[in-house]
């Protein structure tokens, strides 16, 4: 029996920062960013806009009457947390209305939970040929004005729909998972942002890549020229493509490292536009690629990275289904068109927005631009939350 992917949607803010704008304002080479970091534009939310309300709107876009009827689990992966004891997951199953007997928990490990949630989904579908398992990925990078990650900023959520017989992507049995224990990225219970030793982190990604690969390679015997496309974990495009080039090396035939370049440039197309969603850039850069490339088919297997800060990294492969095509949103890069540019100043606002809450721990909003989903209260310390737009 096969497992994988049979449906996947994604979300991001209405609002948009272009970063030749803000390489102007920090009186930064604009080219440091669009070639430095192949970053273009990020997403950017407003307080009404969390973790909750962009995943709950990634997944009613593909979500049908009968899906929500189906569904038996809710994985809701982020480092973006808003309640230390209750998971936003529960949040969604109820904005969305899925069938009340259903599991729904939060998965945290930095970038990797998404692919942990797979597995996990993974295993419960091949257990329960009938059930669906809804996996969220939802997330906003936050780092700070005038901080070294703030070009590296950006919001949004992936969610898939993990089911027998999938009609994008099939998983193939094939995960081999790390772990080291290194601080490279953390943000503390006491603090909004985190905390990151740059240098450090790019070599623990690097590294993680090349050890993980050897040991892929050691135990299932396959070539990057098995592969037609190879995803990656994306905190920013340049990094990415820094270990693309790690696995190209001399051994890949010339013809394959085209074909493979070719197709890493279609998976970063949306990430340039959207910047980092931490758990879902991973899932981003693959939804770009089959959304973008022309060249796959199905049978075509297809590589992906996962790392998470801390760390965790995991390579894995799944084989395209024939007729992928159908199931995707041709419709994209104008939908991403369309989100509203903000100048540095109103980015500034808008972006570090903090509650204000009263006395009694209460405070009402009431700009939704835009948004399916809203944060529409707090009250008495309880966040609530609305479809705002049908």
């Amino acid at each position: 029996m096969t497992v994988g992917i049979d449906k996947i949607g994604f979300a991001t803010s209405q609002y948009a920062l272009k970063l030749a704008d803000l390489a102007r304002e920090r009186g930064v080479d604009p080219d440091k960013y669009s070639k430095g970091l192949l970053l273009d534009t990020l997403s950017i939310s407003p307080i009404t806009e969390d973790i909750v309300t962009l995943g709950a709107s990634a997944a009613h876009m593909i979500l049908s009457e009968q899906d929500l009827a189906d569904i038996d689990m809710v994985l809701f992966a982020t480092e973006s947390g808003i309640d230390q004891s209750k998971a936003a997951g529960i949040f969604v199953h109820g904005l969305l209305n899925i069938q009340p007997f259903a599991r729904t928990i939060e998965i945290k490990e930095a970038c990797y939970g998404a692919t942990a949630a797979l597995h996990y989904a993974q295993l419960h579908v091949t257990a329960r040929p009938t059930s669906k398992v809804l996996v969220i990925a939802s997330d906003i990078a936050k780092y700070g004005i005038e901080s070294s990650g703030e070009p590296t900023q950006g919001a949004g959520s992936i969610a898939m729909l993990i089911t027998h017989n999938p009609r994008i992507l099939a998983f193939n049995d094939d995960n081999v998972a790390q772990t080291r224990d290194v601080m490279d990225f953390w943000r503390p219970n006491y603090s909004t942002t985190p905390f990151v030793d740059g240098i450090y982190s790019t070599r623990q990604y690097l590294e993680s890549l090349k050890t993980t690969w050897e040991e892929y390679q050691s135990r299932y015997n396959l070539t990057m020229g098995d592969f037609a496309a190879f995803t990656f974990h994306l905190p920013y495009p340049k990094l990415a493509l820094k270990g693309l080039k790690k696995l190209l090396d001399k051994t890949v035939a010339p013809l394959d490292k085209e074909r493979l370049t070719e197709a890493f440039m279609d998976s970063i197309l949306y990430s340039q536009q959207v910047g980092n969603i931490y758990t879902g850039s991973l899932f981003l850069g693959l939804l770009s690629l089959l959304e973008n490339n022309d060249k796959l088919k199905g049978g075509d297997r297809i590589g992906l990275f996962s790392y998470g800060s801390g760390a965790v990294a995991e390579i894995f492969s799944g084989t395209l289904v024939q007729g992928y095509k159908d199931m995707l949103n041709t419709d994209r890069k104008k939908q991403l068109e369309q989100r509203q540019l903000l100048s540095v100043s109103e980015y500034e606002q808008l972006f570090f927005e903090e509650s204000k809450l009263d006395n009694t721990g209460s405070q009402i909003f009431k700009e939704y631009n835009k948004q399916m989903f809203a944060l529409t209260a707090i009250h008495e310390h309880k966040r609530h939350y609305e479809k705002v737009e049908k």
